[in-house]
């Protein structure tokens, strides 16, 4: 099989979608891959580290799109890469198509195989290919919190974990899976008090038992976020539905309860977000503010640190890369009823029943397009 993998052409997404070593492991099974020229420098990757070990490198991106039978990506299609994709083609990447329905439509149109990393599962009904991602947004939301909690990039001044003498900050995390633990953890670590809320009384069970004693696990019900809302200085959106859109937690009119140079991170943001008040941001515009509320919502958190994610991704995804490669799409996800999962649409058709309710779209089950 011929695997493309472009340059992310996203602003200011630095990934690549795979290193070196997963090049070298798919040639040893036969397969052909062409990497954009350049595609890997930002993530710490030159073209002569994919040529040493048997990638190709081409300078144009049409031709990788023309001649690939599968794409590999980190984000999803840009217009222009939309236009790129030919039926039967497969495009292997982070989707999010509930929270866009330009992106949906237009996708639609080109009859590929869309195979979502966000809604792939395993035996365990957790999502492997967006674990490590979520592990580095949950971390990064903590750290880009902090910072602007800083006055000078336009918070109300408040150190995190304090000093002697002074109180720490107050966080709320909202959503105890990868993301919300993962923030939780730098939070505590950072020595601010922590409040994780969750829905799943296990699972708040379970993070009671582990996290240290700055953390206190509580029900999520806007009866208890509105009661917390005006001591917080920092709140963390860690909501997922997988292929869903996100429940809207936070309203509009709760943000009068906040304190004035507060903020809120909403690692949501790419499922639509969990703050009512959350649009999508960049790297180079990362914030906005809304009743005096600092809002950080870049959809791409884990491309300011590509070595890391690039690395990170490439490990939870080679596995599930060769599958396609070897067996084909069909008869890969025909083998793995958890990888079919991972299949939004094909051939016009949406297979992912979140995407097509999302749309008001009409659903056709994985099953009848594998048979």
């Amino acid at each position: 099989m011929i695997v493309g993998v472009p340059r992310e052409i996203k602003t200011n997404e630095n990934r690549i979608a795979m290193t070196p070593g997963g090049v070298e492991l798919l040639v040893a099974n036969g397969h052909k891959v062409i990497i954009e020229d350049n595609g890997g420098v930002n993530s710490g990757f030159t073209n002569e580290m994919y040529e040493e070990v048997g990638g190709i490198i081409e300078s144009d991106v049409d031709k990788i799109w023309a001649d690939a039978d599968m794409i590999i990506k980190v984000k999803e299609p840009q217009p222009v890469e939309i236009a790129r994709t030919r039926p039967g083609q497969i495009v292997f990447t982070y989707f999010h198509f509930a929270a866009d329905e330009a992106l949906t439509l237009g996708f639609l149109k080109t009859k590929a195989w869309a195979v979502a990393y966000e809604t792939v599962e395993n035996r365990s009904k957790k999502l492997p290919l967006l674990e490590p991602m979520s592990e580095v947004a949950g971390r990064m939301a903590t750290q880009e919190g902090a910072k602007y909690l800083e006055h000078t990039s336009g918070g109300r001044g408040v150190l995190l974990g304090g000093v002697p003498g002074v109180k720490p900050g107050i966080v709320l995390v909202l959503g105890g899976g990868t993301v919300g633990t993962h923030a939780t953890k730098i939070a505590a670590g950072m020595g601010a008090n922590v409040t994780i809320m969750d829905i799943d009384l296990d699972r708040l069970r379970y993070l009671d038992d582990i996290m240290p004693k700055n953390v206190s696990t509580i029900y999520s019900s806007p009866a208890n976020i509105r009661e917390l809302l005006p001591a917080v200085d920092l709140v963390i959106g860690a909501v997922l539905l997988p292929g869903a859109k996100a429940p809207k937690l936070i309203t509009r009119d709760m943000l009068s309860d906040m304190k004035p140079g507060s903020v809120i991170v909403d690692v949501a943001v790419d499922q639509g977000g969990c703050v009512e008040t959350c649009k999508p941001t960049t790297h180079e515009n990362p914030t906005f503010v809304v009743d005096g509320v600092v809002h950080y919502c870049v959809a791409n958190m884990p491309g300011a640190v590509p070595y890391t994610s690039t690395k990170a991704l490439t490990n939870a995804t080679l596995p599930y890369i060769i599958k396609l490669a070897n067996k084909g799409v069909k008869e890969a996800l025909k083998a793995d009823e958890n990888f079919a999962l991972g299949l939004n649409m094909v051939d016009g058709k949406v297979t992912c029943e979140a995407v097509a309710d999302a749309f008001g779209l009409e659903y056709t089950p994985v099953h009848q397009v594998l048979s």
